[in-house]
């Protein structure tokens, strides 16, 4: 089932059961996912990378401002952007833990003879592309440089 039918069908289940967190959720996921069909061109399907980073990109924006209200002392605002963020991530792959990304970088880094941080660049790119979808790049990032310096 494509990620178009499965919100679709989510979106039924919200509105019965009267979910606006949810159907506001939802329907973000749709729109952006028509915005972008529209974008490729008439008729052209999103492949399953795509879609996968489109819904990473949905919640990445829900956490960011949810960060910036709690930092401006607005709870009242971060909250509803934190659930919808949860109720989105439903759509995302099973997100890898710290220890199974951290033996990836290691991995990699033993790989490609990585010595110091003028290889971040490097190692990223193997990482991101590996773990596509299963990990937040900022996680990933934080553990490459851990790792390089």
């Amino acid at each position: 089932m494509s990620l178009q039918q499965r919100v679709m069908e989510e979106m039924k289940t919200a509105m019965k059961a009267k979910d606006t967190v949810a159907l506001e959720s939802l329907r973000a996921i749709k729109s952006a996912l028509l915005m972008a069909q529209t974008e490729t061109g008439a008729g052209a399907g999103l492949t399953e990378d795509e879609e996968v980073k489109l819904v990473q990109k949905l919640v990445k924006q829900r956490k960011d401002s949810a960060a910036i209200y709690t930092e401006q002392g607005r709870a009242d605002l971060a909250e509803p952007e934190l659930a919808q963020a949860a109720v989105i991530e439903r759509f995302l792959p099973e997100q890898l833990t710290e220890e199974e990304i951290e033996k990836v970088v290691v991995q990699t880094i033993e790989s490609v003879g990585a010595s110091g941080m003028k290889d971040m660049g490097k190692v990223m790119g193997i990482v991101s592309q590996e773990l596509a979808g299963q990990a937040d790049g900022k996680t990933i990032s934080n553990i490459v440089k851990r790792k390089l310096s």
